[in-house]
């Protein structure tokens, strides 16, 4: 009889190794924090003119929101990825996280007028009603993972810029939303495969009789390697639009 199979990591980016260094890196979720912070580069790229200092604010800000605050407020809920990381270091974390970028926000505010205030009222409301579900889980689906860490950072980071919102923006804000859709589409059976299936097992017969084995890594692999390509992709998308307007 085969021997089973090593346990799967949490995340194809956390190792199974042990260590404050592996718990701070799963829980930064770099591939996903680097796709998201793409919509920011996205959304500026978009302006006629790209404000260097406001791009970097805005990239702070949802940084800090996003690959902080948000990713802590979720290991908070049944260690989903199964850090050492004691609960009060995650709620300082989540919180300063949060607080930074409101501060930065409220700094916007005396550049860009109080028309920044309802993003900034919008990214508080998405940080704790999405990932600590609020409201009976009604603001954690798909729907709403797409329209705050998708639409939401494209039309911020294009407000930051010009003060105004604008066809093309909301245009690759609905594109933003798309592919945030697509992602959970292909992260949410990733996930439930590594962090809630004990075993996989059957045969995919071909019309020519050929036999494949399924398992976990068989199922996994497509599914990873399309997160993967998009992930890099969107960034080098974003980076390609902003280096247009500076370069």
């Amino acid at each position: 009889m085969p021997e089973p199979a090593a346990p799967l990591a949490p995340a194809y980016y956390a190792i199974r190794a042990r260590g404050w260094r592996r718990d701070v890196w799963a829980l930064l979720h770099p591939p996903y924090t680097a796709w998201h912070l793409s919509y920011v580069l996205i959304g500026a790229g978009l302006a006629p003119r790209v404000e260097i200092t406001r791009l970097l604010a805005t990239l702070v800000a949802f940084f800090l929101a996003v690959g902080v605050s948000a990713h802590a407020l979720d290991e908070l809920r049944g260690r989903p990825l199964q850090t050492q990381v004691p609960e009060g270091i995650l709620w300082t974390a989540a919180v300063a996280g949060l607080v930074g970028a409101v501060g930065l926000g409220v700094a916007g505010v005396t550049v860009l007028g109080a028309g920044l205030i309802p993003f900034i009222a919008a990214g508080v409301l998405f940080v704790f009603a999405y990932n600590l579900e609020l409201l009976g889980g009604r603001l954690h689906g798909d729907l709403w993972f797409a329209l705050s860490w998708g639409a939401f950072p494209v039309l911020t980071a294009y407000f930051a810029q010009t003060g105004r919102l604008s066809i093309a923006a909301v245009a690759a804000a609905a594109a933003a939303y798309a592919t945030s859709f697509g992602q959970r589409a292909l992260s949410t059976p990733a996930r439930q495969l590594r962090r809630k299936t004990r075993s996989v097992s059957g045969i995919v017969t071909l019309r020519d009789g050929t036999e494949t084995q399924l398992d976990e890594r068989a199922l996994l692999n497509p599914l990873e390697l399309a997160l993967r390509a998009f992930a890099w992709g969107t960034v080098l998308l974003g980076l390609g639009l902003v280096a247009a307007k500076l370069l």
